[in-house]
């Protein structure tokens, strides 16, 4: 029964700490730009001038959103949407080594006194000291993400870039899967079929999250993450 009790009490001084950790963990969720769509604004009628019979007639009603007959496809009003090729490879490595080495070394000497008949043999003292530390580390990571995600022009920024934020949801059998991604599009860099690489998004924000049974099982439970964040071992 004590032992009950020790371990209930320990569980209920880690609870707070547990909260802090969670609270840190969902501080790293990346933060995309939302809404993640938007629907374009109605077109605003423009009434245009009387007919005047020549072989060009403008139309009575002509729409904001009007695109020109020689003017391409590309992305650049609100609601327009954008193919963003997700090629993201990050690699990086550290390593770092440090050695310390001091030494000392002391003695003394007293030597015989001798005064008449009376002497006092003499002695010494030595002492040596050693101290020597050393210390290494090596860390490397090598991430690799490529993929296909179409997105919306969310706003338009005043000197012509876009903003533009897209989601891809997949169910599969009891799982599902979810890809987000947002960022800031220079118009110039999109390609030939309204395409844009990732590594040319600015502020790009890329998620990709899954949930179901397979997700549960890689996730700690909080019980574990309670006794993990007060054990001293």
């Amino acid at each position: 029964m004590n032992r009950i009790l020790a371990l209930a009490a320990i569980a209920a001084l880690a609870l707070p700490l547990a909260a802090c950790k969670t609270t840190s963990d969902a501080l790293r969720v990346v933060e995309v730009h939302q809404p993640m769509t938007v629907r374009p604004a109605a077109p605003t009628p423009l009434i245009a001038g009387p007919q005047t019979g020549a072989i060009f007639q403008p139309l009575h009603v002509a729409y904001a959103n009007y695109q020109p007959l020689f003017e391409d496809r590309r992305a650049r009003n609100v609601g327009d949407t954008l193919t963003i090729q997700i090629n993201e490879k990050v690699a990086a490595s550290k390593s770092a080594t440090t050695a310390a080495d001091r030494k000392g070394a002391m003695s003394f000497v007293v030597p015989d006194v001798q005064v008449g008949k009376w002497s006092t043999p003499g002695g010494s003292i030595k002492a040596d000291s050693k101290n020597e530390f050393e210390g290494g580390g090596d860390s490397a990571a090598n991430n690799v993400f490529t993929g296909t995600l179409t997105a919306t022009v969310i706003e338009v920024l005043p000197n012509g870039n876009l903003i533009v934020a897209g989601e891809k949801q997949i169910g599969i059998n009891q799982g599902s899967e979810f890809i987000r991604v947002s960022g800031v599009v220079n118009p110039a860099f999109i390609l030939a079929g309204n395409t844009v690489s990732s590594t040319t998004v600015a502020d790009a924000r890329i998620e990709y999250r899954g949930s179901g049974y397979i997700d549960e099982a890689q996730t700690m439970g909080w019980l574990s993450r309670v006794f993990q964040s007060v054990m001293p071992f």
